[in-house]
């Protein structure tokens, strides 16, 4: 289940191109003396696209393999600061759960079936940081000094890092279950000579955060906006499936008895699928997952803001500007 976000780069560079190149002269009726900074919060639906889960078919981009019914909601906190009104910087935090289940893949026979077959599974926490440039191209054609009432769309695009730890759940001799870190398995062969060019996976990876979305400032400094942002990453062991199948005999070499025992359920579960089968186990080599694109995410945030310090009525503007008239005619 390999899905990516077109046309946000292109979006953003045009956005980007265009407000560099515009006259200053377009924005000298917002003023930056003032609501520099802001402060706010953001919650909403987190979403995995990554090589588990989907839906019948092959494997196709964006929301055709989204699993909408384990989407888990993040929480997250950000800090903007303006140098002008069409150009901010802000820094973020985000926590939240990203999942992806094979068993959820409805099996219509066709190309899906290896994937429902395999009924791989994972679990994984996510941390992120990172900074972002926010480009407001509405802001040229506003008027009106004051910021209540207005509607702002906005683009953004930024570099950061992210934390994460697949899990998978494992049953027990009793029954029982329990979800079990999946990177020291060597599910995959990371970590074995006979598979020098499958390194261990690091657990924090980078990040291009990249999306669009909207503010509507109901006063002069608080504002409520929705938000799309989608994750690049520079990884494709999120969900600890990336590559082909192993000998399941190599575990044993490799592994204490109790981690080969867990191993050789979790790199391949049919017969937890179909318990009354016996299946032969996967070929050596055969696909496991597509290593040809990284995993990546996204979300959905309702966000809430508080411009910082200062009146931002057009009176308070008004007052600013005569005052830096008597400046010295220095930029500000």
């Amino acid at each position: 289940m390999k899905k990516t976000l077109p046309g946000c780069v292109g979006v953003i560079i045009f956005f980007a191109t265009l407000l560099i190149s515009s006259k200053q002269s377009f924005s000298q009726s917002i003023t930056t003396g003032n609501g520099k900074l802001e402060i706010g919060l953001g919650i909403g639906p987190m979403i995995f696209l990554g090589d588990l889960g989907g839906n019948q078919g092959k494997g196709k981009t964006f929301l055709k393999d989204v699993n909408f019914s384990i989407t888990n909601l993040s929480k997250g906190a950000y800090i903007n600061l303006y140098p002008t009104e069409w150009l901010g910087f802000r820094f973020a935090a985000n926590h939240g759960v990203l999942e992806g289940y094979d068993s959820l893949i409805r099996d219509k026979g066709g190309n899906e079936l290896f994937r429902k077959k395999r009924n791989l599974m994972f679990r994984s926490s996510m941390l992120e940081a990172f900074f972002a440039a926010e480009f407001y191209p509405t802001v040229f054609l506003e008027r009106f000094d004051e910021l209540k009432g207005k509607f702002r769309p906005y683009g953004l695009v930024g570099f950061g890092m992210f934390k994460f730890n697949p899990k998978g759940q494992y049953i027990n001799s009793n029954g029982t279950r329990r979800w079990v870190d999946l990177k020291p398995l060597q599910l995959e062969g990371q970590g074995m000579d006979e598979y020098p060019n499958r390194k261990p996976y690091n657990l924090t990876a980078f990040e291009v955060p990249m999306g669009f979305g909207f503010k509507y400032y109901f006063s002069n400094n608080k504002f409520i906006g929705l938000e799309i942002l989608h994750r690049v990453t520079s990884t494709d062991y999120i969900d600890d499936v990336s590559k082909t199948y192993i000998d399941a005999n190599l575990f044993d070499k490799y592994l204490t008895p109790e981690n080969a025992t867990m191993a050789k359920q979790l790199y391949f579960r049919e017969n937890i699928a179909n318990p009354s089968t016996r299946p032969s186990g996967p070929a050596i080599n055969e696909q496991r997952g597509d290593p040809t694109e990284n995993d990546s995410y996204f979300s959905s945030i309702l966000r809430f803001g508080w411009r910082l310090g200062g009146n931002n009525t057009p009176e308070g503007r008004a007052a600013r500007r005569a005052a830096n008239q008597l400046r010295c005619p220095v930029f500000y």
